[in-house]
């Protein structure tokens, strides 16, 4: 299986691998092979699943959406062949499970373009109508895009083969304590958006006498019938779960590809060996899906990549395998776990490598290690900020600061002790004549106090001009120079040329340049001290203003997600009127009025919540970030006034 990393951790497959498949006691799993490749895509993802009845020709679409390709000059659509998803000419389905293929993206290049093509449905083979259903869940679980492919024509029939719909909520929950009769729209809010593909379509698309398009074709399919009997009821069933669980609608229909002879041969054929009305029809179909199909997002909009999605793969199937429902909110909560505790050591890995990388030991100054830091922190906090969720009470960025701030005290750490050698082997390089002076006595002479003061002083300059001493530089000048305080004043006392006054003079002056070396010494540290006091408070300032563009961009996601589920409920309740189902719209208007309330709570509670986050975050760091100030008073007010 040959797998290409790219720029920007982004995964290229020459081939599609199986993601979930059955075991040998017949219960899905999800491959380890394929989570691994998911695990190597940093990107978000456009996902896109095509599912249907069994030989329909679902893996010819995927083919064409994973072989056209478009770099900055050209576009190329490349020959299927047999290393793309299995076409096949039998009655035999050949897809089993759901298969996988990862490709760049054609028109979001920061994005991959995930391709899931399920075993075909009802397989007479297999028999398995429980397992058929699970797969269709997994595929709208899963999904950003969802493609119904069928043959002929959108009748009643091809809707009841379709009952796979009408079963969604009896396989997915939204909510662990769910009702019975839960609103719809909280399905709608979370399931991909729906095309339905109609091969070897013959009828001429027109409502009497009136040209369609195949979008305003599937429309008109799920108009719904008056009536109470249960067979009127039977016909609107798997309708209204369309109309109510997939939100926005396309179709796209295609003509015979090719004569009977040739479709046995589908596998080797190029697009000049096709219909040409064809070969169209499916450009038409892969443009839409490759400019229309949205990121895969989960709840408040949280965009997923390829290890997001693999996570959420195996906790759909985890839940599936152990006799429950999967849960919705239930899977973002785990998922939550796993990716913020995942989303720290990505962080914290970034912050090392940068730090190592950047930072060359000693510093010259606190200042220069201090610059490096804040930049290295800015983005190991960008990184956890953009691959965290759904962290209550900020609980790990919190944990985030306070690993940042625990790396950058041992790096502080290394640094002095950096600092120290550097200082210690300069001076004894710099003080050795005078250290070598001492030994053999030579000071010890009329005037060699004198000759002493002069060679500390030409040696304490020396010293002080040479670089790369770092940020305890005066420190260890100081300690040593303590040192041989004593060795001066048996120099003075031993020097018979001085007076009894010039030798208190000179112990004096002593005295006085030893106080100005501790002072300056003491200035050192304390530069260094109100240093990190600054950067204690930058960190502080920085995780703030980050969390606040986060928690807005979270605000504005759920008003957009709030917003896009009431513009498709409206519509719905407007077509139910049109229809003259006026009970049902009116029966709709309570989904629309708790629409509206949330949308309203989310922004009424937007000040306190915020107010609330910033005072957690200020109170917690004061813990381990002694030198903070929490400015909280004004911050939030400041937030929401310049974004509105």
């Amino acid at each position: 299986m040959a797998v290409s990393i790219m720029t920007g951790q982004r995964v290229s497959m020459k081939e599609p691998v199986c993601l979930i498949e059955n075991d040998s006691h017949g219960k899905l799993r999800v491959v380890r092979s394929a989570l691994d490749i998911l695990d190597q895509i940093d990107q978000h993802v456009v996902v896109v699943s095509v599912v249907g009845l069994y030989r329909t020709g679902k893996s010819y679409l995927m083919n064409k959406l994973a072989g056209e390709r478009k770099d900055s000059i050209l576009r190329t659509v490349f020959v299927l062949c047999p290393q793309g998803f299995a076409l096949g000419a039998t009655i035999q389905s050949k897809t089993k499970g759901i298969w996988m293929w990862c490709v760049p993206h054609p028109e979001k290049r920061d994005h991959t373009l995930v391709l899931l093509d399920t075993e075909g449905l009802g397989d007479v083979e297999k028999g398995d109508e429980k397992n058929d259903n699970w797969i269709f869940s997994l595929a709208v679980l899963l999904s950003s895009t969802l493609v119904y492919n069928s043959l002929g024509t959108i009748d009643n029939n091809a809707l009841e083969k379709l009952h796979y719909v009408t079963e969604l909520t009896e396989h997915i929950k939204v909510k662990s304590n769910q009702r019975d009769g839960e609103e719809s729209s909280e399905y709608l809010r979370y399931f991909p958006s729906f095309v339905w593909t109609v091969r070897d379509f013959t009828l001429t698309l027109e409502v009497d006498g009136r040209p369609i398009t195949a979008h305003e074709y599937l429309e008109n399919a799920l108009k719904l019938k008056t009536g109470q009997s249960a067979k009127v009821q039977q016909y609107n069933l798997p309708r209204s779960c369309l109309r109510n669980y997939f939100s926005p609608r396309w179709c796209f229909v295609f003509e015979r590809p090719a004569s009977g002879d040739k479709m046995r041969r589908m596998e080797e054929l190029t697009d000049a060996d096709l219909e040409p009305a064809f070969v169209e029809q499916a450009k038409e179909f892969c443009d839409h899906v490759f400019n229309e199909a949205k990121t895969k997002t989960l709840k408040q909009g949280l965009k997923v990549t390829g290890r997001l999605l693999g996570n959420l793969a195996e906790t759909y199937v985890s839940a599936i395998r152990s006799g429950q429902i999967p849960c919705l909110d239930n899977a973002v909560l785990a998922l939550a776990q796993i990716e913020n505790s995942s989303a720290i050591e990505r962080a914290r890995a970034h912050y090392q490598k940068g730090m190592a990388d950047w930072v060359a030991y000693p510093t010259e100054t606190q200042e220069e290690l201090s610059e490096v830091h804040a930049v290295m922190e800015k983005e190991a906090v960008a990184i956890f900020i953009n691959n965290s969720f759904k962290d209550e009470d900020q609980k790990y960025q919190l944990e985030l600061m306070k690993v940042l701030q625990e790396e950058y005290e041992k790096i502080c750490q290394r640094n002095y002790k950096e600092s120290q050698k550097s200082c210690e082997s300069k001076i004894e390089c710099i003080f050795a004549l005078l250290e070598e002076k001492i030994r053999d006595g030579s000071y010890m002479t009329p005037g060699g106090y004198k000759e002493y003061c002069n060679n500390l002083k030409l040696a304490t300059s020396e010293y002080r001009s040479e670089g790369g001493r770092g940020v305890k530089g005066e420190e260890v000048l100081n300690e040593y120079l303590e040192r041989k305080a004593s060795i001066g004043e048996a120099i003075l006392s031993a020097d018979q040329s001085l007076t009894e006054a010039e030798q208190r003079a000179e112990a004096e002056q002593a005295r006085r340049e030893a106080s100005e070396r501790e002072n300056r010494a003491m200035e050192e540290q304390l530069v260094v001290q109100e240093r990190l006091r600054a950067d204690q408070q930058r960190t502080y300032e920085e995780n703030v203003n980050q969390l606040m563009e986060r928690m807005e961009r979270d605000s504005r996601n759920a008003i957009a997600e709030h917003d896009r589920v009431l513009q498709a409920r409206l519509k719905e309740q407007n077509d139910l009127l049109q229809q003259g189902f006026d009970d049902r719209a009116h029966q709709m208007q309570r989904e629309i009025d708790a629409l509206k309330g949330a949308k309203a709570q989310e922004e009424e509670k937007k000040p306190s919540f915020m107010s609330t986050a910033l005072d957690t975050v200020g109170t917690a760091a004061a813990l381990f970030l002694p030198g903070i100030l929490p400015k909280v008073g004004g911050m939030a007010v400041k937030w929401l006034s310049k974004w509105f």
